[in-house]
């Protein structure tokens, strides 16, 4: 079993939904995102003028949560987080425009070195379609700014990323294809192999459905 787990995925995929389940069924403690930005608001209302400020806060307010968690690895047998910090850069790089990267990247590249790496991410993915009738059915105000053609710069982003990502090991889950929040099998089966600590390199995840009776 990884100790320090980091669930990973853009909006709507079901990251909380699986860090929830291995608290409530693993009893695993659990590090959410930042809740609040108060940036956030502006940044769906009018990107452009707003991203760099949003941006900047979630860098500062996510080094510092996971700064604190350094105690809480050392003592806990299962934390998982529902973001990986060095994701971050996803949104930069989506949202900044040249000259805010500079300053950015700066900040960063200062900071994640004091950041602890998980010994495991797992990066729950789905197309855009996908994503947008789950964003659209939690319905929260904010979300139901976000436009079709963001999301789907999103999940490209997401990809582009985790293709080149070599740091820890990783599993790659298409939750196009399971249910683990509507189907407690799925989720089992999900849990487990998350779990099962013999997770090297990159891999995927293909659960092995069953045959269905004729």
């Amino acid at each position: 079993m990884p100790q320090y787990i980091a669930i990973e995925g853009p909006i709507g995929v079901g990251k909380t939904t699986l860090v929830n389940s291995f608290k409530q069924l693993l009893a695993a403690q659990i590090v959410l995102d930042i809740p609040d930005n108060p940036f956030l608001a502006d940044f769906y209302r009018d990107r452009p003028n707003a991203a760099f400020r949003t941006q900047m806060y979630f860098l500062i307010a996510r080094f510092h949560q996971q700064l604190a968690l350094e105690g809480t690895i050392r003592t806990t047998p299962l934390l998982v987080c529902d973001y990986l910090f060095a994701r971050d850069k996803i949104f930069a790089y989506l949202n900044l425009d040249d000259q805010e990267i500079l300053i950015y990247d700066k900040y960063f590249a200062s900071l994640s070195p004091y950041v602890p790496t998980p010994d495991l991410v797992v990066y729950l993915k789905a197309p855009r379609d996908v994503l947008l009738e789950r964003v659209r059915r939690r319905k929260m105000d904010y979300e139901a700014k976000i436009s079709e053609q963001y999301l789907g710069s999103l999940v490209e982003g997401y990809d582009h990323f985790f293709y080149h990502y070599k740091d820890t090991p990783l599993l790659i889950v298409d939750t196009a294809e399971i249910d683990f929040v509507e189907n407690p099998d799925d989720l089992k089966s999900l849990l487990q192999r998350i779990s099962a600590g013999n997770i090297r390199s990159t891999q995927y995840y293909h659960p092995v459905r069953g045959k269905r009776r004729k």
